[in-house]
């Protein structure tokens, strides 16, 4: 059984939220707030968070980063708060989907098991092209297949779900130049709403956490008009 979490301080949104989900035979916990949030994502393990934009402790922006830095775990943002820019924001921080309040409840719930089944299959397709070794290890870099984890020079590096995706895949494809629709819909999935620019801040702030110099990249290449690929040289 698949386990979400629900943060949201508005009660009778997260009571809705959470029999909904119930419903469905999914198991919830829920939180009011970002203090809360952080331990139960440390001790309830969610394979999915929901996450209102305006919490009493923080923002919800700020959660989010945070939220997948720590583990790679999809997140639905939500918001009374219907711009573009917010929407932007929101994704590039590490959200996997954005919904504005009011909602419909079976909008969520088909949202919900959309991103649920896509990362299923992520996942099996992880399993199924695994050899016998569990690293991979590329000059500094060591990605930890068991554990999801990028170590650089035996340091664990921050990386939200979308950065590790984007990296497992230059890493186990190190010849090949990935154009950047097909990194989109690699880490973002073929429904996603967004363009090509998701790519190139993600891999924006990857380079920030993987290189010594972000200006001059070793590790994600840009190849000028056609994407990225693995390797060092000149952005």
């Amino acid at each position: 059984m698949k386990k979400i979490l629900v943060i949201d301080d508005e009660v009778a949104i997260r009571d809705l939220i959470e029999l909904v989900l119930r419903r469905e035979n999914y198991v919830v916990q829920t939180a009011d707030n970002g203090k809360l949030a952080l331990e139960l994502l440390d001790t309830f393990h969610p394979d999915l968070v929901v996450l209102d934009l305006m919490l009493p402790d923080c923002s919800g922006f700020d959660l989010c980063k945070e939220i997948t830095g720590k583990r790679a775990v999809p997140v639905i943002m939500l918001s009374a708060k219907n711009e573009v820019i917010d929407k932007v924001l929101g994704l590039e921080l590490g959200a996997e989907d954005y919904m504005t309040k009011p909602f419909d409840n079976r909008e969520l719930l088909a949202r919900v098991k959309v991103i649920l089944r896509r990362n299923e299959s992520k996942e099996e397709s992880i399993e199924d092209t695994e050899v016998k070794s569990t690293c991979i290890i590329h000059e500094e870099l060591t990605f930890d297949l068991d554990n999801r984890r990028v170590l650089k020079n035996g340091v664990s590096l921050s990386l939200t779900a979308k950065e590790f995706k984007i990296l497992e895949t230059l890493l186990k494809r190190p010849d090949k130049i990935f154009t950047r629709d097909e990194l989109l819909q690699i880490a973002w999935g073929y429904d996603f709403m967004g363009d090509s620019r998701s790519v190139d801040m993600t891999i924006m702030r990857l380079r920030k956490k993987l290189e010594d110099n972000a200006d001059e990249p070793r590790y994600v290449r840009t190849i000028y008009g056609f994407g990225y690929q693995l390797g060092g040289g000149e952005a």
